[in-house]
């Protein structure tokens, strides 16, 4: 299905093709969690339905610590 979300970070509106259904999104949207509504939905995937933000816009607004 194809799911359009304007990112909470950089308010850049994306589609993304994701393998969701919509009684999975309905199920979600009723207050399942979710992990629970979405089994099968990668945890990167998950977080643009819920936030829209992407992984690249995540890694940028929170890189990771140089380990030394």
């Amino acid at each position: 299905m194809l799911i359009r979300r304007k990112s909470q970070l950089t308010g850049k509106t994306r589609e993304k093709e994701i393998d969701v259904d919509q009684q999975q999104l309905l199920n979600w949207a009723s207050g399942i969690h979710i992990q629970h509504a979405m089994p099968n939905v990668s945890a990167e995937d998950r977080e643009f339905i819920m936030t829209g933000i992407t992984p690249e816009e995540w890694d940028g607004a929170f890189p990771a610590e140089n380990e030394e």
